[in-house]
């Protein structure tokens, strides 16, 4: 049952980072939107959103109650040592929540309205940036499980120059996630062509900010680099995610959503697949003592088999109610399309 629960762990944190980081992604699109396009691409995302917004947490809930359960040893260091960024993590998404529906269903519009998007906005930003942060310092080796200060312990592990590296290549990762889900939200050619154009820029940056990651990890000495180069399934991973991304532009010029969406999904799935290669079974490095793994830190046969039968069970419930509340916010939209024509 132990391999029931990881596999349900790594589906997870795909997901999350698949839709979740669709939906924060539309708010980072949203920040860097000029004053031309800001209105037009605040209610895309809007409707956009609208539909799993709210529901993208789930996964992050089932990965953290996963942790909690099947590998209570690694969940308790994490909200020890790595408890700053992950508070702010946790601020910067209710921040965003309240905002987006403040913005969404008040009643009264105001100069309120621009408040509420501002926080939407760089919450947006904020909730990915130190979600990277937290995977940065799992990977470092930086976290010690017997502090001798409170630096060394609790700021040491996240705040340095290969955390924020990966901080930012996931706040661009995701912005490019966002923007080529975005584009097959209006059939305006104008709006395509401007979420297109987003796409490029927002890849670019990903892959200026992953060479990023890479010098950093020399820089610190976490020793990222030189596993990912050694590792042939990753640096076999990561050439089929470089050679995806022609097609990805091929399918959206003609303006093929799902194709589009598919090969944006294969390309994460490439990337953190190429991530994790380097590190299976390792959940969490430590600085000063044996990492944790999925194995020497598994909670009791017993828990691990009632909690693989409570996710075989979940599942089964959770991925049928979501295939239908996309189709109905979907059909909704699509009953009221050709309210966001536009030009420049």
């Amino acid at each position: 049952m132990l391999y029931v629960v990881i596999f349900f762990f790594l589906v997870s944190i795909f997901i999350y980072c698949l839709l979740g980081g669709a939906d924060f992604g539309a708010g980072i699109i949203e920040l860097t939107a000029g004053r031309k396009t800001e209105a037009i691409t605040r209610n895309l995302v809007s409707e956009a959103m609208a539909p799993i917004w709210e529901a993208n947490h789930v996964w992050l809930i089932i990965a953290v109650v996963i942790l909690f359960n099947g590998f209570p040893g690694v969940y308790s260091q994490l909200l020890i040592s790595l408890s700053i960024p992950l508070i702010l993590l946790l601020v910067g998404i209710i921040l965003r929540g309240s905002a987006f529906t403040f913005r969404h269903y008040d009643a009264i519009k105001d100069g309120s309205q621009k408040v509420y998007s501002k926080v939407f906005q760089y919450s947006s930003m904020m909730v990915p940036f130190f979600f990277g942060l937290v995977v940065g310092a799992i990977i470092s080796g930086k976290i010690t499980a017997t502090p001798l200060t409170f630096y060394e312990g609790y700021v040491a592990p996240w705040f340095n120059l290969f955390s924020l590296a990966t901080g930012i290549f996931i706040v661009s990762i995701f912005a490019y996630i966002a923007a080529v889900f975005l584009i097959s939200e209006s059939k305006d050619t104008a709006i395509i062509n401007m979420f297109i154009s987003k796409s490029k820029r927002a890849v670019i940056a990903a892959v200026l900010s992953g060479g990023f990651v890479f010098m950093s990890s020399i820089i610190e000495g976490v020793h990222f680099f030189e596993a990912f180069i050694g590792n042939n399934l990753s640096i076999t991973l990561m050439v089929l995610a470089t050679i995806t991304l022609p097609l990805v532009w091929k399918v959206l010029s003609k303006g093929l959503k799902w194709p589009s969406r598919i090969l944006v999904s294969a390309q994460l799935f490439f990337i953190l697949a190429a991530f994790y290669a380097v590190y299976f079974p390792t959940l969490l490095r430590l600085k000063d003592g044996l990492d944790l793994t999925f194995y020497n830190s598994a909670a009791p046969d017993v828990t691990l088999k009632y909690l693989g039968l409570a996710l075989i069970s979940g599942s089964l419930l959770i991925f049928p109610s979501l295939f239908f509340l996309l189709r109905v916010f979907k059909a909704e939209k699509e009953s009221t399309d050709g309210k966001n024509k536009f030009t420049f």
